[in-house]
């Protein structure tokens, strides 16, 4: 069996954290929306359609001399859901609110779908889908259903217990049965660990230092590090290599993001290889209690759509200094570095320099530069093709 992500015209909303990566490559819990489909369907080939500039980082891989299914990027997998996908006949839609949740179409069909590297409905028939479903349809859903997804993958990941495993000394749990840690992973003395609202996963080569608090739903990703004393809370992901400190709830970091020191972090979407100044602080709830509308990216005004909490999306390679203020609902785009005295503007373009004289265009030999020493720092070295889809994204900003 095989299968192929695609995206439709709702996925624009997920921008600007999808500048620089496909849709399913979101994290949300401790996987991506591509690893939870894996995981779910055990398919024994993925494909992705991607946009031209990013499919030199993100493989769009090759269809086998097979049917396919078809799986919309922003749904996310359940056991009713993956049941109905894989009894869908031949060239039959499973739709639910008009949305196309998956297809099942045959050779022919799904070669002419990745020659032209875009998703056809046609005149195929449905099959409704009256289930219970996920999707993402605007950035803070990722928020909302990230501790239920922490919870989901767990249960995917079969990841053993700390009642099994052994609880560390000097370390205080409550649940221990609800407490997921690799290993290898390293708890240090003096960390408290609360698992009666929601699991807490720890992953492989993490380590959780001295003094940290993590009340679930919590997932600390694979080479994740919690700084002393840290407090992390209420639906956050961690994701890979990243390192956090200070106070953190109901956020996600995707991978190779820092916040190592003392500030907040709240209700906030974090690409990769960004960097939060120490005492960076996000507001995520407006004064007047009123819902907060950020900007969509693609038309530079407000969402209609609103939420209660929600704090900043800093995408990948952008940065704050020290004392950073961010307005409640700020969307920044990539590689922009944020230097402003006071509260951010709401959106903050790519290759933005923000400083109190205003904003510049981020000289972009500069902008790679900082890249490279970044990444040098866990030993990545910037590809040609990276740079190449960085080029493209200065270019067309």
């Amino acid at each position: 069996m095989q299968i192929c992500f695609f995206t439709d015209q709702v996925s624009s909303n997920l921008l600007p954290l999808t500048l620089t990566r496909p849709v399913d490559d979101l994290r949300l819990g401790i996987l991506t929306i591509r690893e939870k489909w894996e995981y779910s369907l055990k398919p024994s080939n993925t494909c992705r359609l991607v946009p031209g500039y990013l499919g030199s980082i993100f493989q769009r891989g090759s269809l086998n001399s097979e049917s396919t299914y078809w799986i919309n990027s922003r749904f996310l997998p359940n056991k009713e859901m993956t049941t109905e996908i894989l009894a869908l006949d031949i060239n039959t839609l499973l739709v639910q609110n008009n949305q196309i949740i998956a297809a099942h179409l045959d050779e022919d069909h799904s070669g002419n779908c990745f020659l032209k590297n875009a998703f056809s409905e046609s005149d195929f028939p449905k099959t409704n889908y009256s289930g219970t479903s996920v999707s993402i349809g605007y950035l803070w859903d990722l928020l909302s259903e990230n501790g239920d997804q922490i919870q989901a993958d767990t249960e995917l990941l079969q990841i053993d217990s700390l009642s099994n495993v052994g609880i560390p000394e000097d370390v205080i749990v409550q649940n221990p049965d609800n407490i997921f840690a690799a290993k290898d992973a390293v708890i240090e003395p003096g960390c408290i660990i609360l698992a009666n609202k929601g699991p807490v996963y720890i992953g492989a080569g993490s380590s959780i230092e001295a003094g940290s608090i993590l009340k679930g739903p919590v997932a600390i990703c694979d080479g994740a590090v919690t700084k002393m004393a840290s407090r992390i809370s209420d639906g956050t992901t961690i994701g890979p290599v990243c390192k956090v400190g200070g106070e953190v709830m109901n956020s996600i970091f995707h991978s190779f993001s820092n916040k190592a020191h003392d500030g907040f972090v709240g209700n906030s979407l974090i690409g990769q290889w960004c960097n939060f100044g120490a005492d960076s602080n996000t507001s995520n709830l407006k004064n007047n209690y009123s819902l907060v509308h950020p900007i969509n990216w693609s038309t530079k005004k407000p969402h209609e759509q609103g939420t209660q909490f929600f704090g900043t999306v800093l995408s990948d390679h952008s940065k704050t200094s020290i004392n950073s203020m961010l307005n409640t609902g700020t969307i920044c785009g990539i590689s922009s570095n944020i230097l402003i005295s006071g509260f951010t503007p709401k959106l903050i373009e790519s290759f933005s320099w923000l400083t109190d004289l205003g904003s510049e265009i981020y000289d972009l030999s500069k902008a790679l530069e900082a890249m490279r020493a970044m990444m040098k720092r866990r030993n990545i070295e910037m590809s040609g093709e990276y740079e190449e889809m960085i080029r493209y994204l200065f270019d067309n900003r």
